[in-house]
């Protein structure tokens, strides 16, 4: 008998050629799939049982809760003119693969139906030009004019609601896909529609779960919730939860709906978010030494606040395990970061490690040899292109 090692791949891809989903296919397949766990002979004698025996163990999986052979089935979806807020929902959602327009490279263009405003958009503009002659001004020597255009969008975008539509390619499972659409039909039935921000977000993720059906996607056994979960982006009292720093950890701060966003890639760690009751907004620290241009960029963000800015701060509690922070810094320590999430990640880290010292935990010793500045000069870590950006190594850049 052969006893080494086999992989073979079976088929999950199932595209009808009208562009829907082959629900049936997909169905069949994981029913088939559900009886690996007490057949002897495999998958491959599954595939030639009678379609009755397959069927009842699909009616068996799909009533009982029993949906993780759903998993089995990946879907790659083409996300076009999704809000970005609407994003930020499902990329919080854990089980997903996500490659998503960056705003580095995204210009703020209004165009029919847009949800920006000319306002917005003429705000972005002039702010674009402001930034870029900041940033020139006093990075011109490290930054060719490309990349300031790029760090010039990535700040002017502030200003743009959290609405603005987004492109991106989305993968994950046949049930997770069911499973975020109950979730989202259960925020649509409680959301406030006197408010801007949930009934927006309510209409967008209808429209969501309309595009869904039509593609055939969605299956009543999947959608059901019998243990009515929620959206898990959006919490509840949020700055009443105390910090804890050791081998696991959870914190509270205040960040922008963009640096969430960049927040989202790091899966392992777990993410929620509440509103403020006063608006108030991240000040890009290229302008903090221009009380002038820090009073105009107040006074423009008060313009938009009403459409919830990119740049709006809410409250995030950011929860998870010692090990999976520090890959988090092996990320966001870095000059070619988005400098709001590293400058948060610096903060968490230094509480981190204070906290860590202060109660003689074991751990203090390690986190140590992560503070003394970007991720290149962990022992554990290797650069593969050195920046040569003294600033940006000592985390102490303004852009």
């Amino acid at each position: 008998m052969d006893n080494n090692i086999k992989i073979d791949i079976l088929p999950n891809h199932f595209k009808k050629l009208d562009g829907t989903f082959d629900k049936d296919e997909a169905i069949k397949f994981c029913g088939r799939i559900a009886g690996v766990c007490y057949n002897r002979e495999g998958y491959y004698k599954l595939e030639n049982e009678p379609i009755e025996r397959t069927m009842r163990r699909v009616d068996l999986t799909l009533n009982n809760g029993h949906h993780s052979v759903y998993d089995h089935v990946l879907l790659n979806f083409n996300l076009q003119n999704i809000p970005k807020l609407l994003a930020m929902v499902i990329n919080n959602e854990k089980q997903y693969t996500t490659s998503e327009k960056s705003a580095r490279y995204t210009p703020v263009e209004r165009k029919d139906n847009s949800p920006i405003s000319e306002q917005e958009e003429q705000l972005y503009n002039k702010w674009l030009k402001l930034f870029e002659v900041k940033i020139k001004d006093r990075y011109g020597y490290i930054y060719n004019d490309a990349k300031i255009h790029k760090l010039a969008q990535e700040n002017a975008r502030y200003l743009v609601t959290v609405f603005m539509p987004t492109q991106m390619i989305y993968t994950t499972t046949f049930r997770q896909i069911n499973y975020i659409a109950s979730w989202m039909d259960e925020y649509i039935k409680t959301a406030n529609m006197n408010d801007y921000l949930e009934k927006t977000l309510a209409t967008s993720m209808a429209e969501f779960i309309d595009c869904l059906f039509e593609l055939n996607v969605l299956d009543e056994g999947l959608l059901k919730n019998e243990k009515h979960r929620t959206i898990s982006l959006f919490g509840k009292d949020l700055k009443e939860k105390e910090n804890y720093f050791g081998d696991v950890y959870t914190t509270t701060y205040q960040t922008s709906w963009a640096c969430l966003a960049q927040a989202h890639r790091h899966r392992s760690l777990d993410y929620q978010m509440e509103m403020n009751t006063e608006f108030s907004c991240f000040i890009p620290p290229i302008i903090e030494d221009d009380n002038s241009l820090v009073m105009e960029w107040l006074a423009d963000m008060e313009k938009v606040k009403n459409v919830h800015p990119q740049g709006e701060l809410v409250t995030v509690n950011e929860r998870g395990s010692y090990d999976k922070f520090i890959l988090k810094c092996k990320e966001r320590l870095c000059s070619a970061a988005q400098l709001e999430i590293q400058q948060q990640t610096k903060e968490t880290l230094m509480k981190y490690k204070n906290a860590l010292e202060n109660n003689n935990h074991p751990l203090a010793s390690d986190i140590k040899k992560y503070s003394y500045g970007a991720r290149c000069t962990f022992p554990d870590f290797e650069c593969s292109q050195d920046c040569h950006f003294v600033e940006g190594k000592k985390l102490i850049r303004k852009i």
